[in-house]
């Protein structure tokens, strides 16, 4: 028996079904999102945008399975004896754990190597889709949620990263950010390896310490660095860190480096040779990065939207080469209205030891992968949420269950002009009918009553416009006097007067 509004249970009787012990709580398990038609709209057009993108600078689209081979996660697997830590695993048939996967790299080094003998090289390729983790979920911090990569398998050309770093700014901008609104940040593990020698640093744990010390210059600065490359720092609350140990020249000499970022590109290599000079794979680091500039420059990519950064660290122990962060500079404002800082939307870098995990031959590789939902979550903070588009379909009224081949009829026409539409199929009057469509952010209600049907009219509503008004209108005597957006028309002029609704929507 279908419900009407007035039949629906009360809030108390949904307290009592909800408390008997033999039926099941309805909730979401933790860090898992249900998504309505608008966020999902605003995540298919980003990643229509970007995929289009990727594919005129010539990258192929690859899927593979959400299951990986548990031993096929590298470095995402904290324990092989307990692979459901950090991944969401089971065994198969034959006892082998799978997992589904973390993120679409490993997937990626796995299908490279499964089939490099047939692969053109180098192997360009993009992918989107779910990944999971079996971590702890907070506030902007999932179970499940979509990435986006762009990556080339076989090339150890400098130009690869370069390109890689353009195609990141056209999908990012295709995706909705101005020109100029997210900077693509760009270092290389080489040429921290040269700090560290120059620095005198050996030890694999102080290498660790001076990284995660880099890493906070963003909230700490200078001087709170500086105390964490060397003995610690204590913070507000009486807590302790402890420093990674350096002397004070060496902690200079990482301070100096940091601060070489300020100005063009070519001015910052300048610097840094002053820094690393010397130190063979420093050198080599500022050889890959002058290629890089160069390229860049040949893509007509300024240093407004890629630049060099020393003090972008993060997946350094990871990367083998080029690092490369996207941070976006738009002012952004949280759920309060407050403003905040978004920080960074994707990343990327050179990861050439990832395909040897399978091969044992070290095979050249870099690329750049954002998560869906946060650059959505950017461009919403921004005031660019591609989602708004979200609306309804067009609802064709019901009143008379006797002219239900009528109201469909009118809704099939409808969509055949390429316009979406339904008919009402609950039970309920004109006034939860008309309540449902704006509920649903319908362009327009159709009405086809007993008179319109022997007139051959039709009653359209225009619901976006009643909308409008009713934000500004106060008076409801005004209100019924206008009758907004109402209008009865021949019904050979329905599809037209409809198009005009959503155009001007």
């Amino acid at each position: 028996m279908s419900l009407s509004l007035s039949d629906s249970p009360s809030a108390a009787n949904r307290a009592a079904m909800t408390s008997d012990p033999s039926r099941p709580e309805a909730r979401a398990p933790r860090g898992f999102n249900d998504r309505r038609a608008r966020d999902v709209v605003s995540e298919r057009a980003i990643l229509a945008a970007v995929s289009g993108v990727y594919e005129r600078w010539g990258f192929e689209p690859l899927e593979t399975g959400a299951f990986e081979y548990a031993n096929a996660l590298g470095k995402f697997l904290p324990d092989a004896d307990r692979p459901n830590e950090g991944v969401f695993a089971l065994q198969d048939d034959d006892e082998q754990w799978m997992a589904l996967r973390y993120d679409l790299t490993a997937p990626l080094a796995r299908f490279a190597a499964q089939n490099w003998e047939t692969l053109p090289k180098p192997f360009r390729r993009y992918a989107f889709g779910p990944v999971w983790r079996n971590e702890k979920p907070g506030p902007g911090r999932f179970r499940e949620f979509w990435q986006c990569d762009a990556d080339t398998v076989g090339s150890a050309r400098p130009e690869a990263d370069a390109e890689i770093i353009a195609m990141a700014v056209e999908g990012l901008e295709a995706a909705g950010l101005p020109a100029g609104s997210a900077l693509i940040k760009i270092n290389n593990r080489k040429l921290l390896n040269g700090l560290m020698t120059a620095a005198g640093v050996a030890d694999e744990t102080q290498k660790l310490a001076v990284l995660r010390a880099v890493d906070k210059l963003d909230r700490l600065g200078p001087d709170g660095v500086r105390l964490l490359l060397g003995e610690g720092r204590k913070d507000e609350s009486g807590d302790f860190t402890k420093g990674a140990g350096l002397n004070g020249a060496a902690a200079e000499r990482v301070l100096a480096f940091t601060a070489a970022g300020a100005g063009d590109r070519s001015s910052t290599l300048a610097k840094l040779a002053d820094v690393v000079g010397g130190s063979a794979e420093g050198e080599e680091g500022l050889a890959e990065l002058a290629a890089i500039d160069a390229a860049l420059n040949g893509l007509g990519v300024g240093a407004d939207r890629a630049t060099f950064d020393p003090s972008v660290v993060r997946g350094l122990e990871y990367y083998t080469g080029a690092v490369f962060e996207a941070e976006l500079l738009l002012s952004t404002l949280d759920e309060k209205g407050q403003p905040m800082r978004f920080g960074s939307i994707g990343g990327g870098g050179r990861y050439d030891d990832l395909v040897a995990r399978f091969t044992g031959q070290q095979t050249p590789a870099t690329g750049f992968s954002f998560g869906v939902s946060r650059l959505a979550s950017a461009l919403k903070a921004a005031g660019r949420d591609l989602g708004k588009a979200a609306r309804g379909p067009v609802v064709v009224i019901a009143f008379d269950q006797s002219r239900m081949a009528d109201y469909f009829a009118v809704a099939q026409e409808i969509r055949a002009a390429g316009i979406a539409a339904e008919v009402y199929l609950g039970t309920s009057g004109m006034r939860p009918q008309m309540k449902y469509a704006d509920r649903r952010l319908s362009p327009a209600a159709v009405i086809v009553g007993e008179d319109e049907l022997a007139a051959g009219t039709v009653t359209i509503k225009d619901l976006d416009l009643g909308r409008e008004l009713a934000s500004k209108v106060t008076d409801n005597a005004e209100w019924r006097e206008q009758r907004p957006g109402q209008q009865t028309i021949p019904r050979g002029e329905l599809t037209a007067a409809l198009r005009r609704i959503l155009d001007a929507g």
